[in-house]
């Protein structure tokens, strides 16, 4: 009952959530019609088609994410239609035609005031609408999806789900009701019914638009833990008596910049070897329950896994964004636990939570987890829900999950990979499985995953998108979602940079306009790389990489030749530069040849 309440408690608080902005103008187009016959069951269709989608979600497997998704595209050329109905009359005169042939009232949503509208028109776009309400979720849902992972299959599941789309509706039901009078004043007062009727349709069309580019589930979805975060995550605390996810810090409304606690390295492959473990038992108090992994919208090497599938297990948990720098420095260690503990009960789960939109795409993805021979489970954390359910903030992020579900240790970051193995071989212990055997030693990591030389590293990551770009330098000024000319200034101070030729600078990356183009930048640290993407039609743009204005010979990156040539061929991370011996300031300079070529940020090491 406790959980039932909570979960009803939750829904409510979805009206304050950002991420439900798309969901309003849907369920205001029927605030002149009378609650009962048309508001009513529309919410009712909302919740139902949420619960059921939950439901499936939590005990069915991954087979239901992809078929919702299917059905999101559906309900999204639906619920167009239907904003063009009541945008455009003339439209939805002719569109009713055909409809009301075949028996179908959808076209009675254009409709002139008065006219009746049916309850099973109502209940139809409720049902849309719930399917691109779903991933609509909070700290609150991830508690009561977790709960309905545990259970299985149940009256017990279904009831908390319906609760928390009752919830919901409810908080939507009074903002209709209050929506209807207003709306009726306004045509009393104003006779602005027509307008106010073509008004919602745009919106209509506008929520369309942003749940087609995956503003609700992206965006709006991570604004939305700012806007309610910090209110469910109280009632959380409060009604759950401290049994809240683990890691429930304060939410960022963004992914934040990559830690970067890395140990100390040295030139040449770096040889990981950890020290033996302590004789005394770790002190690893229990720090909350492993939350719900239902979030994900697909699963890579393995079916979806719940927490019930892993009871009895040690889990590590890695989040991780596979351009991070810092994730692809601690990959080998996670691989190496992975494959040695495997046999003995572990089982490692990387989470990807994109930082980058092409990260979104799950075929590259695919790629990057192949090339990097990653072989245990990986959730695809797209909505950032798992992120969110273990109150996560940083990348790489590792969670240690002991046989009973309970989360006993994390750390953030790289480094201390001893201290993390100990972790895991006590914890394997308590499971039952003792002789977990000497450390993982002797590993080589070579290229991008070498340690970084901490020593000599001055310059930080800096970012091209000018959300959070930092330190840049042009003669002549710069210009935000437009092509620009720049030119970039022959001396830069150290970690100044610029750019020169035809860019267009968008929040997240600048991307070449012209034919050619350049990016300069004054650093130092042994190691430079650049996350780079080729075109929107996925064209390789060669480039010329220079340091101090000479080829980078010995110094050059294992995705450079000698003589500085090189070609972007996917969206990753490159890199360009990596020295030997003293490190010193220097400018360094990449062309690029060909047009299209999108730079997101620099990383050092």
């Amino acid at each position: 009952m406790l959980l039932i309440v909570l979960a009803y408690l939750g829904g409510a608080l979805t009206i304050l959530s950002p991420c439900i902005l798309p969901v309003l103008p849907f369920v205001f187009s029927r605030a002149d019609q009378p609650f009962v016959r048309s508001g009513l069951p529309l919410l009712a269709g909302m919740a139902i088609t949420f619960a059921a989608v939950a439901t499936l979600a939590a005990v069915g497997g991954g087979w239901v994410t992809q078929a919702n998704q299917y059905g999101r595209w559906l309900a999204v050329a639906l619920l167009g239609i239907f904003g063009l109905t009541l945008l455009l009359p003339s439209f939805a005169e002719r569109l009713m035609r055909p409809f009301v042939s075949a028996g179908n009232r959808l076209s009675e949503f254009a409709q002139a005031d008065g006219q009746r509208v049916s309850a099973s028109s109502s209940f139809l776009l409720g049902i849309a609408t719930g399917l691109l309400w779903a991933p609509c979720a909070g700290p609150i849902l991830g508690l009561v999806l977790t709960g309905a992972a545990l259970r299985g299959a149940s009256v017990g599941t279904t009831l908390l789900l319906v609760a928390y789309a009752a919830g919901a509706a409810t908080s939507l039901a009074v903002a209709l009701l209050i929506g209807g009078r207003v709306f009726a004043a306004m045509k009393r007062s104003l006779g602005a019914g027509e307008w106010i009727r073509r008004g919602i349709g745009a919106a209509m069309l506008l929520g369309v638009v942003a749940i087609s580019l995956g503003l609700d589930t992206g965006v709006l979805a991570r604004v939305s833990t700012v806007a309610t975060g910090g209110i469910e995550q109280k009632l959380v605390d409060r009604l759950s008596g401290g049994t809240a996810p683990a890691k429930a810090v304060k939410n960022e409304a963004a992914a934040p910049a990559q830690t970067a606690a890395a140990p100390d390295g040295a030139a040449g492959p770096a040889m990981m070897r950890a020290a033996a473990p302590a004789e005394a038992p770790l002190s690893l108090p229990v720090e909350g329950e492993l939350p719900s992994l239902s979030g994900a919208v697909q699963w890579l090497n393995s079916p979806p896994l719940t927490a019930q599938d892993l009871r009895g297990k040690v889990v590590l948990v890695d989040f991780w964004t596979y351009s991070c720098i810092n994730c692809l420095r601690s990959l080998p260690y996670v691989k190496a636990w992975a494959k040695k503990y495997r046999d003995q009960g572990l089982v490692v789960i990387g989470v990807h939570a994109p930082e980058f939109a092409f990260e979104r795409n799950v075929d590259n993805v695919k790629r990057a987890t192949h090339d990097l021979g990653v072989d245990y489970p990986v959730a695809i954390d797209n909505n950032y829900a798992i992120w969110r359910a273990f109150g996560n903030r940083y990348w790489p992020a590792h969670y240690f999950i002991d046989a009973n579900g309970q989360i006993r240790f994390h750390h953030f970051g790289e480094g201390d990979y001893a201290h993390s193995e100990q972790v895991i071989q006590q914890l394997l212990a308590e499971a039952g499985h003792a002789n977990a055997g000497a450390m993982v030693s002797d590993t080589v990591a070579n290229g991008v995953q070498m340690a970084a030389d901490n020593a000599d590293m001055q310059s930080p990551e800096t970012y091209l998108g000018y959300e959070r770009a930092e330190n840049f330098v042009d003669l002549g000024g710069e210009s935000h979602d437009r092509v620009h000319t720049y030119a970039a200034p022959d001396q830069l101070a150290l970690n100044n940079w610029g750019l020169a030729g035809a860019w267009k600078v968008g929040a997240e990356q600048a991307t070449l306009s012209a034919s050619t183009g350049t990016i300069v930048y004054r650093f130092h640290a042994r190691d430079l790389h650049l996350v780079l993407g080729a075109g929107k039609d996925n064209k390789p743009v060669r480039f010329r990489v220079s340091i101090d204005g000479a080829a980078p010979g010995n110094a050059h990156g294992s995705d450079v030749m000698a003589d500085g040539t090189g070609t972007v061929t996917e969206q990753r991370l490159y890199q360009l530069v990596r020295q030997s011996g003293d490190v010193q300031d220097h400018t360094f300079t990449i062309e690029f040849l060909d047009p299209g070529v999108q730079a997101y940020a620099f990383t050092f090491g």
